[in-house]
């Protein structure tokens, strides 16, 4: 299979490269660049010295359409949403892995964005593409929108307790941290070394991006309007999410039953990973790889019932479950290229 990358240079892009680089059905990748075309992979990237010697080359979606079999659009808001129709036009898949295709409603999005939404057609196509509770979705997609990194960790947590009605939706927290590959490779005031080593902060509250992301599917899976309170943070580590959510239990329930509920759906899920009684998950613990592992825990005093949920913001939280979507849409196993043990410690 020919895959075609646009917008490899950041850190998306070279986490796509790294995982491709390993998968079995991938014969070709090609590069795609708007600022920085002719140049040598390696002069963005020297790790991949030797490995991928091809120059960067321009965004011509008619040609990548018709070259490439799926195409990555690893890219900043607005790039997708102009490339998109044009690329599978021209008989490629596509996954988008920016936030142009995630919201359904373009008022939302605009509001949200502050900029132009992608076309109503692009947006009833484009399938969302949270693996574990989309896959039929998925394998017939041709156009498919990547969750963001804080809604995958936050809904693959919530997935089960909000599908069985078991978590009262207004009383819900969400609590998340990030390493600081989450801001992208750009620099900034907020993720430069002086500014964030020895440090912990929290940044964009109230006003995240992803908070609508996160209540859309919250409010498919319930059949309700859903607003949640949710608060980022940033830590001073490269790499990981934990996201922890806090929300009181709509029925007497025990622990017991929660730990079995989440094993049971996530039964066939192959990158989920439940903690038992008492434990529970540190992002180091996933480092590199495409796991989401949850711990839970119900607190009888309170009423409240805890899940704590950990990925790789760059692999399951972006790469990994890209390629894993490509691989339901092409029809390979789910998990091929992404079987990596986690990097530790």
């Amino acid at each position: 299979m020919r895959v075609a990358i646009i917008g490899a240079t950041g850190y998306g892009g070279a986490e796509l490269i790294r995982l491709l680089h390993g998968h079995p059905h991938i014969t070709e990748i090609t590069f795609h660049s708007s600022s920085q075309e002719g140049k040598a992979m390696e002069e963005s990237y020297p790790h991949l010295s030797d490995l991928y010697t091809s120059q960067l080359q321009e965004i011509d979606p008619e040609t990548i359409g018709k070259e490439a079999d799926i195409v990555f659009l690893s890219t900043p808001p607005g790039v997708s949403a102009e490339y998109s129709g044009k690329l599978i036009e021209n008989g490629a898949k596509v996954i988008d892995l920016s936030g142009d295709l995630r919201l359904k409603e373009k008022d939302v999005y605009e509001s949200w964005y502050e900029r132009d939404s992608a076309d109503t057609e692009l947006l009833n196509e484009a399938v969302y593409g949270l693996t574990e509770w989309n896959r039929e979705g998925i394998k017939a997609s041709s156009l498919l929108s990547n969750p963001g990194c804080y809604p995958t960790a936050t809904l693959l947590g919530l997935g089960p307790l909000v599908s069985e009605k078991l978590i009262d939706l207004d009383t819900l927290i969400i609590d998340a941290k990030s390493g600081t590959t989450g801001a992208g490779r750009s620099p900034s005031a907020i993720t430069h070394f002086s500014e964030m080593n020895d440090n912990f902060k929290v940044y964009k509250v109230n006003e995240h991006k992803h908070i609508p992301e996160i209540e859309q599917t919250l409010k498919g899976w319930s059949e309700s309007d859903v607003t949640v309170t949710f608060t980022p943070h940033l830590v001073p580590m490269t790499r990981g999410i934990m996201a922890t959510m806090y929300g009181k239990a709509t029925m007497s329930v025990t622990e017991n039953q929660l730990r079995e509920l989440y094993e049971e759906m996530y039964k066939d899920a192959p990158f989920i990973r439940i903690r038992e009684d008492g434990k529970y998950p540190s992002t180091k613990e996933v480092y590199g790889t495409n796991y989401c592992d949850i711990g839970l825990t119900y607190d009888e005093r309170t009423g409240r019932i805890t899940i704590v949920s950990v990925i790789d913001n760059l692999v399951k939280g972006a790469s990994g479950q890209a390629i894993q979507n490509m691989n339901l849409m092409l029809g390979f196993e789910e998990n091929e290229g992404l079987n990596q043990v986690p990097v530790y410690p």
